[in-house]
């Protein structure tokens, strides 16, 4: 079981002259259901090595079991500042992709084209697609061998409008997940802010915001199990915070 890893490689919060990156408990949320459950992981950006992290959520207040775990596992550590630059990716040497959230997608995973053609690639061989939060944002261009968006016709779910204007950056970010969701053709819900929701559609699976990355995580689990991939019991049980 090969699950590839696509995080952002932007760290500029618009021109507000403040930080952002990938948001860190939903790489490590995923990464630990991932590794215990025996996959193979490989992780990628953009622009290879060290990708950004979103200092706010390296907060006291944001920390969880995974990223805690994380930052004193000495590999995992080693693997994060060495992701593979996203160009060397090929989508038949993986079963399934993930797309941790974070602020950085809207400005470089929403664009990059070797994002876009790995996840038509993967769309057109039946491979499972996870995104959770932002990470959603790298469907933006995406198109069906039929010529429609990616998500057209599909229950997604994403960062909300709500949660978006919470936080103060409806007017910094270049596009809102949940309008682009809508725009594009998907079939969109939510539930409350902060709250854990996931969503599957046959091959892709969303999530909400960082609460749902363990459900986003175990989902595609499920899914690869469907498909053969996973062993019986593969779901590993992780802590939402």
């Amino acid at each position: 079981m090969r699950i590839l890893i696509v995080l952002t490689s932007h760290g500029r919060l618009g021109s507000t002259g403040k930080k952002t990156g990938f948001w860190f408990d939903e790489l490590a949320t995923p990464y630990y259901i991932f590794k215990d459950a025996g996959s193979v992981l490989t992780l990628a950006s953009p622009e290879g090595g060290l990708p950004p992290v979103d200092p706010r959520s390296e907060w006291a207040e944001e920390e969880t079991a995974a990223t805690i775990r994380f930052m004193r596992d000495s590999y995992a550590q080693t693997e994060l500042a060495n992701t593979r630059v996203l160009s060397s990716i090929s989508a038949r040497d993986h079963d399934a992709a993930f797309y941790p959230g974070g602020h950085g997608p809207l400005w470089d995973l929403a664009n990059d084209p070797h994002s876009v053609a790995l996840i038509e690639a993967m769309f057109c061989r039946g491979r499972p697609l996870a995104l959770v939060c932002h990470g959603p944002a790298a469907l933006r261009y995406t198109k069906a061998p039929n010529g429609r968006p990616v998500v057209a016709g599909k229950s997604v779910t994403g960062f909300s409008n709500l949660e978006e204007t919470a936080i103060e950056l409806t007017d910094v970010v270049p596009f809102r997940i949940e309008d682009m969701l809508r725009n594009n053709g998907g079939n969109y819900s939510r539930k409350e802010k902060w709250q854990p929701y996931a969503v599957s559609d046959g091959d892709l699976i969303t999530g909400q915001n960082p609460a749902s990355s363990a459900a986003v995580a175990n989902a595609l689990l499920r899914r690869l199990r469907i498909k053969g991939q996973v062993p019986k019991g593969g779901d590993v049980a992780a802590r939402n915070a």
